[in-house]
């Protein structure tokens, strides 16, 4: 994601955080690996290192396999994940305030 977003400004733009924020924008949808590798920013060597943590926390789940790739998306039934998409909303509402006190 070349425009940094509200979460990646206020927590930083560390691998995790980037690819939770990519998740957490595209939480309808499933992917590959290869691809949030590509859409958060971050290379595949480095999102292979974490991974296995965000799987094993529950943090994302496998949804299926299509040929030899297995898709993933953010685990919304998660109450920690639960709890991060309430902190992305509440972050961009906040922004949204700000910006229009600064504009008034």
């Amino acid at each position: 994601m070349e425009n940094e977003t509200i979460f990646t400004e206020v927590f930083g733009s560390n691998p995790i955080i980037k690819v939770l924020d990519f998740l957490i924008t595209f939480q309808l949808f499933d992917y590959p690996l290869t691809e949030i590798a590509k859409n958060s920013g971050v290379s595949y060597s480095t999102l292979q290192i974490f991974w296995d943590k965000l799987v094993r926390n529950k943090i994302v789940i496998k949804t299926r396999r299509v040929g030899k790739s297995d898709l993933f998306k953010l685990n919304t039934k998660n109450p920690a994940v639960q709890q991060l998409i309430k902190l992305d909303w509440n972050l961009i509402k906040g922004s949204e305030e700000t910006y229009q006190e600064i504009a008034a």
